[in-house]
């Protein structure tokens, strides 16, 4: 029998579960062995096998292949055991290649896998009767959970309890409206899903209400496992510039390619060996065409994305990362973000009297406001196996719950003597939450929320005096909350705002402070200075938020600090006009907070919102980098955003800017390099055949030098750490091509640069000594200037300045690259096979002279502020 199609009660005792215990530990464990993890089966990986042959897809690589099976052919035609070497050789690096792409594949998609294991799932559960977050993988049929608007739905569930609860089944049922949900309804056998009412069905989203139910069906066996064959899809997603780039490679492959056909042309024409020049042309068009570039780019971001994860913002599409460096515009949260979420209960007004001390040993009257306060809560303080004290929900509730433990009154206790009958749950839009309780025998209705707001509800009570009560604590950046309560004969049949939230009698309210975090206004100031305006978005009072933001230095004399009523008055025109004035938005809803970021967009301002609420999705959406909070962030607005923030600190969001714009640059420098070296490595050839109609550079030796050269040391600028000054620089403007500031130009000469030094170099070792000679000078100067020339792409500051040697992960490429160049030019008789010669004292001096020219160069230019 489904679980829909019975009574509560029955289907707990099918589960053996009860609502208030929840499950034992041990009880767990053995249905974790006997159902498994809550899981969908991940689609099935490519093993090292399946990428190892991948890499040999490539068209150019498998050109070289058909090229060393020819040359083959040729060898053994010859019957010499040297002319064996360079097919083998061949053969060696194009394995070489396949195995370090194999690797750097596999260590980027480890990096994005341990970050999405940072941001798994959380359930709230009971288990041992207490209320505990738990992974939502080990959710078990059986469990108790609880469920709350804004939370996705961990497991195919039986309601038990419901309040006002909604549920949005589309990505089931393909229904856009809301699904009413009643704990208490039967359903008739095989009636479709979307009418299940008294179920709620994993992967769906919880739009309104709270809920506790009891878990059904989880992984495969859930809605959402039967149909998980559907929704396998590649996730590999690439961003917007290594787009750009793969397309790129293209057509710097199509421009290769023709200048390859005409140096082959052009050596069969000059009676060149075919198989010689046919070799030349295909190592020249594969070391040539960056095929690499797209994936070193991969690599670079996710090594900054691990950085980033490690200063506690996870990076949750690689597209953000590009975008953050962009940054104009932070709209941050009060809350949590800005400052500590440590709420304390400071100061209290009960009808009459105001206390200035809320200690242990308050009166009656306070002690009651508390109690009502407390009853009207659905957070939670309990103490862990550690004996640490472990707050659960909105930290405004858990400063009353504590407050109230300090006076002697827990919350389990106050909940078993005046046991809740029912309740309206909090929403943004009211601000306020009621319950009803049935306390000394009479239903007595508790309302709780922004004072505001109840203001307008409230008959009874010195109203006029709590008013200049509530304004006297707001400046003192106190946040006020407001408790009222009436009494009535019976439980509505429907449970509405209107019958339970008016004609309210005053009954108080209490004043707490979350301090600014002291790390922020470090960060606010280095915004600043970084050409990024922080703004304030805060649901509370316009004065306790323009207190705090004057604290931090985000609002200062001269700008703006408005409610959402005075934004709602202003037209799109009027907001636009005074819209660089404006710090501080208080009192805002969900849809003010999409038109912030639109009138900054329509300003081309890259635009940063922070949010938690299932309500704040649609901003976090509307952003250019949505950040969610990790620690009181729902579901919702975790899925909707692109960054997590697992301190929920603002702080954090500007270390996360910083990040960014250092991957940003990291990336400039990568294809910065490898692009001036393949330039450098085409024109060689191409001008040495023109020139002279003979090769500079052998088959063998440009598949080395790509070999020894490109990988290691590009990836090793990727890895160049943040320079300080890079939060001094204004933000990079939205549409700005990667080759912007000159770096294209930059790039074209500095290839051009390569290929002249080394044309020198080949010119200088013929004229001395003859072809091998010049082939041998070629050699040396292509190659080590290539790795001399990625210490002084590290910067456009001086290398004197940084630090030549402070990139150690660069120290170690450059040697492994070095060592690989030395032993083809010194160790016999490699030297011999790769037809290269031993050169006189002077000419190794010269080749090496000419191989850090690119180096003097560049300084030069550094210092005349040319290079970018």
């Amino acid at each position: 029998m489904s679980a829909y199609t019975n009574e509560a009660k029955y289907v707990l005792q099918d589960l053996q579960s009860d609502p208030s215990n929840g499950l034992s530990t041990q009880e767990v464990e053995k249905r974790l062995s006997t159902y498994g993890y809550n899981k969908l089966h991940e689609s099935k990986k490519k093993t090292l096998v399946q990428r190892f042959i991948e890499q040999f897809k490539d068209v150019m690589i498998i050109i070289l292949l058909i090229a060393a099976a020819i040359s083959f052919v040729v060898a053994f035609e010859e019957k010499s055991a040297s002319a064996f070497f360079e097919p083998l050789l061949i053969l060696f690096i194009v394995v070489l290649n396949a195995i370090v792409g194999v690797y750097q594949e596999n260590k980027a998609e480890k990096s994005l896998e341990a970050l999405q294991k940072m941001t798994t799932p959380q359930s709230r559960v009971i288990r041992d009767g207490k209320e505990q977050i738990i992974q939502t993988s080990d959710l078990v049929p059986g469990d108790i959970v609880k469920l709350e608007a804004g939370d996705f739905i961990p497991a195919d569930c039986r309601l038990v309890e419901a309040n006002a609860l909604k549920s949005d089944e589309s990505i089931l049922t393909g229904e856009s409206v809301p699904v009413d949900k009643k704990a208490d309804a039967i359903i008739a056998e095989n009636e479709p899903l979307g009418d299940r009412v008294n179920m709620v069905y994993s992967g769906c989203v919880l739009t309104n209400g709270t809920a506790i139910a009891v878990v059904t069906e989880t992984g495969m066996q859930t809605e959402m496992g039967k149909i998980a064959g559907l929704l396998d899809g590649d996730d590999n997603q690439k961003t917007p510039l290594q787009e750009r780039l793969a397309k790129l490679g293209t057509y710097l492959g199509i421009v290769a390619l023709i200048i390859c056909a005409i140096i082959f042309v052009m050596g069969i024409m000059d009676g060149m060996p075919i198989l010689e020049i046919f070799m030349t042309a295909v190592s020249l068009a594969v070391s040539a065409i960056p095929e690499g570039l797209p994936v070193i780019v991969t690599v670079v971001l996710s090594i900054g994305v691990g950085r980033m994860a490690q200063r506690h913002a996870i990076v949750k599409r690689l597209p953000a990362v590009e975008t953050l460096g962009s940054t104009s515009i932070i709209c941050s949260d009060k809350t949590g973000t800005l400052t500590q979420n440590k709420m304390t209960l400071l100061k209290a007004y009960v009808d009459g009297q105001e206390i200035e001390d809320i200690s242990d040993h308050n009166d009656e009257q306070v002690k009651k406001l508390l109690a009502y306060a407390i009853l009207c809560s659905d957070a939670s303080i309990y103490i862990d196996d550690e004996g640490k004290e472990v707050s659960v929900g909105d930290p405004t509730e858990t400063s009353i719950i504590a407050a109230g433990r300090k006076n002697g009154m827990m919350q389990d206790d106050l909940a078993t003597t005046y046991p809740r009958l029912a309740e309206l749950p909090f929403d943004s839009d009211r601000k306020m939450m009621s319950t009803i309780n049935q306390i000394d025998g009479k239903n007595i209705v508790i309302v709780k929320g922004a004072y505001d707001e109840m203001n307008l509800h409230m008959i009874h009570g010195d109203l006029g005096k709590a008013a200049e009560v509530v304004e006297a604590m707001s400046k003192e950046a106190l946040r006020v909350i407001a408790v009222a309560y009436k009494e009535i004969d019976e439980i509505p049949t429907e449970l509405t705002s209107e019958i339970l939230e008016n004609d309210l009698t005053f009954m108080g309210v209490v004043g707490m402070i979350d301090p600014p975090r002291e790390e922020v206004k470090a960060s606010v100031a280095t915004c600043i200075k970084a050409g990024i305006k922080p703004i304030m978005i805060t649901g509370d009072h316009v004065l306790t938020a323009t207190v705090i933001a004057s604290q931090l230095g985000i609002y200062k004399e001269g700008d703006l600090a408005i409610s959402g009523q005075e934004l709602i008055k202003m037209s799109d025109e009027e907001l636009s006009d005074q819209l660089e004035k404006i710090s501080v938005y208080a009192r805002v809803s969900p849809e003010d907070k999409i038109r912030i970021v639109k009138a900054w967009q329509a300003k081309d301002k890259v635009v940063s919102m922070t949010g938690d609420g299932v309500n704040d999705a649609p901003s976090l959406k509307a952003a250019d980098i949505g950040c969610a909070m990790g620690i009181t962030g729902t579901d919702v607005a975790k899925s909707a955003a692109d960054l997590i923030l697992m301190d929920d600190n603002f702080a954090t969001i500007v270390e996360a800017v910083r990040e960014g714009r250092g991957i940003y640059n990291n990336i400039r420098r990568v294809v910065g390099y490898l692009l001036g070296t393949n330039i450098g490595e085409i024109a060689v050839v191409f001008f040495a055949m023109l020139l002279w109609r003979k090769t500079p550079l052998l088959s063998m030796q440009l598949l080395w030098i790509n070999l020894a050269t490109d990988s290691l040391p590009a990836i090793a600028l990727g890895m160049e750490p943040i320079h300080e000054g890079v939060m001094n620089e204004k933000p990079r403007p939205k549409q700005e091509g990667i080759f912007a500031n000159g770096l294209g130009v930059q790039v074209v000469l500095q290839g051009i640069m390569f290929g002249l030094l080394s044309l020198i170099a080949f010119k200088i070792g013929m004229d001395d000594g003859g072809l091998a000679d010049g082939r041998t000078m070629a050699f040396i100067v292509l190659g080590l200037s290539q790795v001399h020339h990625a210490f002084s792409m590290r910067s456009h500051k001086s290398l004197f300045k940084i630090g030549p040697f402070t990139n150690k992960s660069l120290n170690k490429a450059a040697a492994v690259s070095i060592a690989l160049m030395l032993i083809v030019i010194f160790i016999q008789p490699i030297t011999t096979i790769f037809g290269l010669d031993h050169l006189s004292i002077h000419l190794y001096a010269m080749a090496w002279i000419l191989s850090i020219t690119p180096v003097i160069v560049l300084e030069i230019a550094k210092a005349l502020g040319l290079a970018k």
